[in-house]
């Protein structure tokens, strides 16, 4: 399970502040996990510390120099010979839950948030081990995908969200979209809870939950329904509730 996370970035105060936010924040404070940062300036000589140089072969922005970055990773890396290092970029595996799932489940978690054009590429091919992106955009750096991959690995890890059920029925944990929340008062502007909510049936809430996460991501995800599919069971629950909806008609 994970216990460390390391960042190399040049901007470390945009990674330091998870410290001070929610779960992130709790989780470190109560030692569940560790956060360094490593900044590349700090291995870059002469008097400006530059970390950037003109790309080869022209063209527009710089790029990051391969030394203060290779002394950063490998500091943040130590003797640590199978921690596999990670680079924030748009040309990276996406990220979704089950990577997340198989990062949290990791002893480290390194991450390069890169700047500029890019890095150079014989960094990338010498010390990093695997490329990871948030989506098909394009960030001015590194750290706030890294922020989004730490916030989404930290609050699996054990006791970290306070019950041990709330990762489980969050949205893509089951191939699906989350179902709705309500909450009191029992009616607002003149909207109402759906009355199964306040049932106490509790095994009649839990197949109306299933129904409405499986009607939810039909109607906004149905590339996920595509991949997943529907069993017998979420069959027959959707006939249940769909029936009720015409009945109630």
């Amino acid at each position: 399970m994970l216990s460390r996370i390391d960042v190399v970035t040049l901007f470390p105060d945009w990674i330091r502040g998870l410290r001070e936010l929610g779960l992130t924040g709790r989780a470190i404070a109560d030692g569940t996990v560790d956060l360094h940062c490593w900044n590349p300036r700090d291995y870059a000589p002469g008097v400006h510390k530059s970390v950037d140089d003109r790309p080869y072969g022209g063209g527009p922005g710089m790029v990051m120099r391969p030394e203060p970055l290779a002394q950063a990773i490998e500091s943040a890396r130590g003797d640590d010979g199978e921690a596999l290092v990670g680079c924030l970029t748009p040309q990276g595996r996406r990220l979704d839950q089950a990577a997340v799932r198989e990062l949290a489940g990791r002893e480290r978690l390194i991450l390069v948030c890169g700047r500029y054009e890019g890095i150079d590429e014989r960094v990338m091919d010498t010390l990093v081990d695997e490329e990871w992106s948030i989506g098909d955009f394009v960030l001015s750096g590194g750290e706030p995908a890294a922020a989004v991959m730490i916030d989404a690995v930290v609050r699996l890890l054990p006791g970290v969200l306070g019950h041990d059920q709330s990762a489980e029925q969050d949205s893509f944990s089951d191939g699906l979209l989350d179902c709705p929340h309500y909450t009191r008062p029992e009616s607002w502007r003149g909207l109402d809870v759906p009355p199964v909510l306040l049932s106490g049936d509790h095994a009649r809430i839990e197949r109306w939950r299933r129904a409405q996460a499986i009607e939810r991501t039909r109607r906004r995800r149905p590339d996920m329904l595509d991949l997943r599919g529907l069993d017998a069971e979420d069959e027959r629950v959707l006939a249940e509730f769909s029936d009720a909806e015409q009945d109630k008609g």
